[in-house]
């Protein structure tokens, strides 16, 4: 029986354990960040370390994501899929019990190192389980998967906190990972694989290691240190710089590579994996930003903010089946360009918000953007995937995914970087117009009831709120821009994107 012609006894529940085990990862990423202040008081420590609890999991899933295809060939995909599903199930029981901050970063780290197979076993089991006719609806069901749990993970991590104890946040992945683990189990349990034993690229996995390592904690510390005026940020970025440019030379040079850059000789993987990185980077980059601006400057809660950014799912969910079933009938570059016409406009309306905006504005706004949403993930996956032979699947697939999260991390650290620079500049810039100086402010003074304090204070928050939302404009224009620039992209990519191998 070859690889790749393997039937379960059933399709759907197969499927929903696959799904299942990505959904949890997925939600994993985000559902911990609404808890943060909680636990850090919780266990006694400075918000800023409590920090940590994110980094250690980014750090050690970005390093596991490169190695899953030779993770997969030495010891066969659903082996690597199952042991993953276990591990990450028992590693979340761990953090829920941790007792300090160190015990929770240590367990967290594992956590995020077991998850980095997840994703890409997932895709790569459901496009074996799948006939070749449907397998844009696997791709479909799993993008779909990717979009909904960053939507509900916030949603749901408040809730829990707030009504039980921040614990429940991992331990409700215990339950999920066993149901999962045992269908999958159950339904491929009979499908052969061929593996290879090839020695370890000890060189590639220490460069790798060290460099990824370092440029995902400089990501994910530089604004707190303020970037580059802080020597532990340079060294940081030296080291990532240099193993990371070695590391490339060492795999294109090895016998043995334990990452397969060989993968971007072809131009669909490349021109669909660069679309991909910057599309969801920016993608990533709204969905960051948005729930912020909506708490500190329109004084949302965090659930109500959840609620505004969650109809953003609503048309994935709806349609992504009926992406899967007709996308081939389409040249899948004009699904893309339709996707980023789509992204940047939803970006560009976001730039006409103003404080006076209300909430189904905001809402509206989510819920056209989905339509893009739904012509990304899909189209975009099945493009880079459409010239690679079986076996490289696997590699292709983690090695994606693995540029993807890098791209979601450079997203996070650059637009909060740069959201903040833009209200320092916007701020000066207001200050200047106000002073005693000026008509018309010391009018509105007047009219206020004279140059008091109280009134000073209220012009002072007024300032702030418009220096906010005057960077919060720039912001989603830019990204408006970079959706547009992505079309130009996709169009390197050539057909056939469906093909028979």
């Amino acid at each position: 029986m070859s690889n790749y012609q393997f039937r379960p006894q059933n399709l759907v529940l197969a499927t929903l354990g696959l799904s299942l085990a990505t959904f949890m990862q997925v939600l994993d990423t985000t559902i911990a960040n609404v808890a943060l202040p909680t636990i850090a008081g919780n266990l006694g420590v400075s918000s800023d370390q409590s920090t940590w609890v994110i980094t250690s999991f980014a750090v050690c899933n970005a390093i596991a994501l490169p190695l899953t295809g030779w993770v997969s060939r030495t010891i066969g995909e659903t082996k690597l899929f199952l042991g993953a599903v276990i591990m990450f199930a028992i590693t979340s029981f761990l953090c829920g019990m941790a007792q300090s901050m160190n015990e929770l970063i240590l367990f967290r780290a594992l956590q995020g190192f077991f998850s980095g197979p997840l994703f890409p076993m997932s895709q790569t089991l459901m496009m074996a389980i799948f006939p070749r006719d449907k397998r844009g609806l696997a791709l479909a069901l799993i993008g779909m998967v990717t979009v909904v749990a960053p939507i509900v993970g916030p949603i749901t991590g408040g809730w829990i906190t707030d009504n039980y104890s921040w614990r429940w946040i991992f331990y409700i992945n215990v339950p999920i990972g066993i149901f999962a683990a045992l269908v999958v189990f159950m339904q491929l349990r009979g499908r052969q694989e061929d593996t290879v034993r090839n020695p370890i690229d000890f060189g590639g996995l220490s460069l790798l290691v060290i460099g990824v390592g370092a440029l995902q904690i400089m990501l994910d510390k530089g604004n707190d240190l303020d970037w580059f005026s802080s020597s532990f940020i340079v060294s940081l970025g030296l080291v990532s710089l240099v193993s990371l440019v070695a590391f490339v030379i060492w795999e294109l040079t090895s016998d043995h590579p334990i990452v397969n850059l060989s993968l971007f000789r072809d131009r669909n993987f490349t021109s669909g994996t660069i679309a991909l990185v910057f599309g969801y980077a920016a993608f990533f980059a709204i969905a960051l930003i948005l729930p912020q601006w909506l708490q500190i400057n329109m004084g949302y809660t965090a659930i109500w903010a959840g609620l505004a950014a969650a109809p953003m799912g609503v048309i994935p969910l709806l349609t992504s089946s009926l992406m899967g079933k007709y996308s081939h009938k389409f040249d899948l570059r004009l699904l893309v360009t339709g996707s980023f016409i789509v992204m940047g406009a939803s970006s560009f309306m976001r730039a006409g918000f103003n404080l006076q905006v209300d909430f189904a504005s905001v809402a509206l706004v989510q819920l056209f953007m989905g339509l893009g949403v739904v012509l990304f993930f899909m189209p975009l996956t099945t493009i880079l995937l459409s010239n690679l032979e079986h076996h490289e699947i696997a590699d292709g697939s983690g090695l994606a995914t693995f540029l993807r999260v890098l791209g979601g991390s450079f997203a996070s650290s650059l637009s909060i970087w740069l959201w903040d620079r833009r209200e320092i500049f916007h701020r000066a810039q207001l200050n200047e117009n106000i002073s005693l100086l000026n008509d018309k402010a010391m009018h509105y003074l007047q009219q206020m009831g004279g140059v008091t304090q109280s009134n000073l204070a209220q012009i002072e928050r007024m300032l702030q709120q418009q220096a906010v939302m005057m960077s919060t404009i720039d912001y989603f224009t830019l990204l408006g821009w970079m959706f547009i620039g992505l079309i130009v992209i996709i169009w390197f990519a050539k057909p056939p994107f469906f093909h028979s191998h």
